[in-house]
């Protein structure tokens, strides 16, 4: 007995937006169908005074991530270890990403590169830069004659 399919016209259209989002997504490697490196959600907002870069990097210790800037690029990267290899064929699932990932931010030239900190606290890692003094907004006193 044959069973009834629903026909669904977009199917073929669905699976090529699919196949397509995974070629550009950066974190993924066709070779294998496996996660390539570690991904890492960032957020960015700016205010008057320095734009501040928050990045999730939970469960890694503050040495195993490198911050550094050159010619105007900020560069997040580091590594994330699977700390128990002697046990590892015991495992029946392991979901979270290991390896290692960067992640790089063209900076503006409002950029203060020289004060530039960074602090690491509960899994999140800030990154506050400055914005120059002669980027800043300032008012302008008018005159009167």
């Amino acid at each position: 007995m044959s069973t009834l399919m629903s026909y669904d016209p977009f199917h073929r259209v669905r699976t090529l937006q699919n196949e397509l989002n995974r070629l550009f997504d950066p974190g993924w490697d066709d070779g294998n169908s496996q996660m390539a490196k570690l991904s890492m959600g960032v957020d960015i907002r700016e205010d008057e005074n320095q734009i501040v870069i928050k990045a999730d990097l939970p469960g890694m210790s503050q040495e195993a991530i490198q911050v550094n800037v050159e010619h105007n690029t900020l560069t997040i990267s580091g590594e994330r270890t699977f700390g128990d290899e002697v046990n590892r064929d015991r495992y029946h699932r392991v979901e979270r990403a290991y390896g290692r990932f960067s992640r790089s931010f063209q900076l503006p030239n409002t950029t203060d590169t020289a004060n530039i900190k960074a602090s690491y606290v509960n899994g999140v890692l800030e990154v506050a830069l400055p914005k120059r003094e002669e980027s800043k907004p300032r008012a302008i006193q008018i005159e009167v004659q």
